[in-house]
């Protein structure tokens, strides 16, 4: 299916049940992939994770209802999924400016509209990759806290403080590691540098046995590993049939070159 079909039925989906409790498992059918892949790849092609984007249809509609209708804000807050009024207010406030119980009707209010995508955008980028199988392997690293918005300055600052402090001890970088916050998997959170020589600095970390969708580059500079994760996500991943695993990816850098391994089923 058309990637920007599936997002405007997820869009047209979401609307229709915005009252009651979304079912991530029906998005990710209406795209063909598991829920954390189509996570992925909403927030990668709207910019806004789907959480985030429900939240904001929900808080936009519960706007109008208080605009235009007599309901009591507690029966707005259970409408659109709030279990008491103070979270809903607190929501509503930071999202509208306003306290619910203030709204009238010379309010100012802010609108979140549906998204919606042109169909016709078509990908001709091509992608080389191989499909492997990885045992389980036990490795050795440090990692620091990052975000989605700031890991492309941060990982290669990180990456390049930790090979001058230990490649002498421990020799190269074995494996670069991205983790994600696994409630959703639209946010990383975590980049770790990985050796296979224990120390006394380092935590202990199982990469589970999986099959793994590996892309070739050339190169070992950072920004031609981040060119390939971006073309991954933003070409790659809507168009494939592959589902993501809910395990870290992996960068192995060996031999000049650069292996970016994405776990599948």
């Amino acid at each position: 299916m058309n990637v920007y079909k599936a997002l405007n039925e997820i869009t047209e989906y979401i609307d229709e049940n915005i009252e009651y409790k979304i079912d991530y498992e029906e998005l990710g059918k209406i795209m063909g992939v598991n829920t954390y892949t189509m996570q992925r790849i909403f927030s990668l092609l709207v910019n806004i994770s789907l959480a985030d984007y429900i939240r904001k249809r929900r808080l936009s509609n519960a706007g109008y209802d208080l605009y235009n209708t007599d309901s009591r804000v507690m029966d707005i807050a259970v409408k659109y999924g709030y279990e008491n009024a103070t979270s809903f207010s607190r929501a509503f406030e930071l999202f509208h400016g306003i306290k619910p119980s203030k709204v009238n009707n010379t309010s100012k209010l802010k609108n979140f509209p549906r998204i919606l995508f042109d169909e016709n955008i078509k990908t001709t980028k091509t992608i080389e990759y191989k499909v492997i199988e990885l045992e389980e392997m036990t490795l050795y690293g440090i990692g620091i806290k990052t975000s989605n918005a700031i890991i492309k300055r941060d990982a290669p600052e990180f990456f390049e403080k930790m090979n001058k402090k230990y490649s002498s001890i421990c020799g190269d970088i074995k494996y670069g590691m991205i983790t994600y916050d696994y409630n959703d998997r639209e946010e990383c959170n975590g980049y770790y540098v990985l050796f296979d020589v224990k120390t006394e600095e380092f935590e202990k970390v199982v990469i589970p046995a999986s099959k793994w969708l590996v892309f070739r580059i050339n190169s070992r500079e950072s920004k031609d590993i981040q060119d390939m994760s971006d073309n991954f996500y933003l070409e790659f991943l809507p168009s494939c049939k592959y589902n993501l695993r809910n395990i870290p990816e992996l960068e192995y850098y060996h031999d000049g070159v650069t292996d970016f391994l994405v776990p599948i089923y």
